[in-house]
């Protein structure tokens, strides 16, 4: 589903522009940036955090505000477009979600870090280790063809449409949607036939 941007939303061409300028070191382009982008993150944020159903320590405004301080900790990146930079802070906010379960599995088996509030039902287990399970299913995609993860990351994790992953990667529509299949064919058997 595509992103409805609101009335009056900055053209995509400024947006293109703060990015580039990011990346030629003008730190302070993200700043501006992402006050433009913050419907965006905020709905990639809830995709993430709708995957941890039942799990309440991490909400949406915190989500995107790590994610921003992990992409104001990239040094001269070089985002492409809009959907490239959307595709960049899905990853940061999955690694996020990722983070936070294994800290979470960490204290529930006697970890270091404190003591966290846990469920002690087996729904939020099990939801720990199907993001797990994902995680690492997506490792080892991304080691097998770098490609289909990408697509992945925009499709499953970021919630861009097929347009907007097409364009993130820099590839035809039509190529976009046949890695797509073939992601979610080689994820689904990764993951012994569940739905990924």
């Amino acid at each position: 589903m595509p992103s409805r941007e609101p009335r009056g939303a900055p053209l995509p061409s400024t947006i293109t522009q703060l990015l580039q300028a990011h990346g030629a070191g003008d730190h302070d382009a993200v700043n501006r940036l992402v006050p433009l982008l913050y419907q965006d993150l905020r709905r990639i944020a809830r995709i993430q955090l709708r995957r941890r159903a039942g799990q309440d320590s991490l909400d949406t405004g915190g989500v995107v505000r790590e994610a921003y301080l992990r992409l104001v900790d990239q040094s001269r990146a070089e985002w492409r477009d809009r959907g490239h930079f959307l595709a960049v802070a899905a990853i940061a906010m999955r690694q996020i979600a990722v983070d936070h379960v294994r800290r979470r599995l960490r204290v529930k088996r006697g970890g270091v870090d404190a003591p966290v509030p846990l469920d002690s039902g087996h729904a939020a287990r099990d939801d720990w280790e199907r993001i797990l399970a994902v995680d690492l299913a997506l490792q080892k995609l991304e080691a097998a063809d770098a490609r289909l993860a990408r697509v992945v990351e925009c499709r499953y994790f970021a919630g861009l449409s097929e347009d907007e992953t097409a364009e993130a990667l820099g590839v035809s529509l039509r190529t976009a949607q046949r890695e797509w299949f073939k992601a979610r064919a080689w994820l689904r058997a990764e993951l012994g036939g569940g739905r990924p």
